[in-house]
């Protein structure tokens, strides 16, 4: 397996519908988690997500929550450094068929790129 990196004009995990994440207060703090329901925008996408252009329209002022890096994953999730690839992979996948299917062309993108 490829090591797991974002792929662009994707925006799967812009999709951001509380329901759809159980547990948020799990691992986010309650500022965090009060931003979080905060960026809930139309039909649970992100307010910060273009839809046209499919990119943040903060990505380098992104909450932390936002970032795939090892000491973000660990702390949140208690992923271990060595296995954030992996579990990225795992997530992206999930991500990307629970919005837009299992055989859709960000799949299919998403599949090429990563292996």
């Amino acid at each position: 397996m490829s090591t797991w990196h974002c792929i662009q004009q994707c925006g799967a995990c812009c999709y951001l519908e509380p329901t759809e994440r159980p547990g948020l207060e799990e691992y986010l703090s309650p500022q965090e988690l009060e931003l979080y329901l905060d960026m809930v925008g139309e039909e649970g996408w992100c307010v910060n997500f273009d839809h046209a252009t499919r990119e943040c329209r903060i990505y380098q002022n992104r909450p932390r929550f936002c970032y795939v890096e090892p000491d973000v994953f660990q702390e949140m999730y208690g992923v271990e450094p060595e296995e954030l690839s992996d579990f990225a992979t795992n997530c992206c996948r999930e991500q990307i068929e629970d919005v837009y299917g299992k055989h859709s062309l960000e799949m299919q993108r998403f599949n090429r790129e990563i292996g």
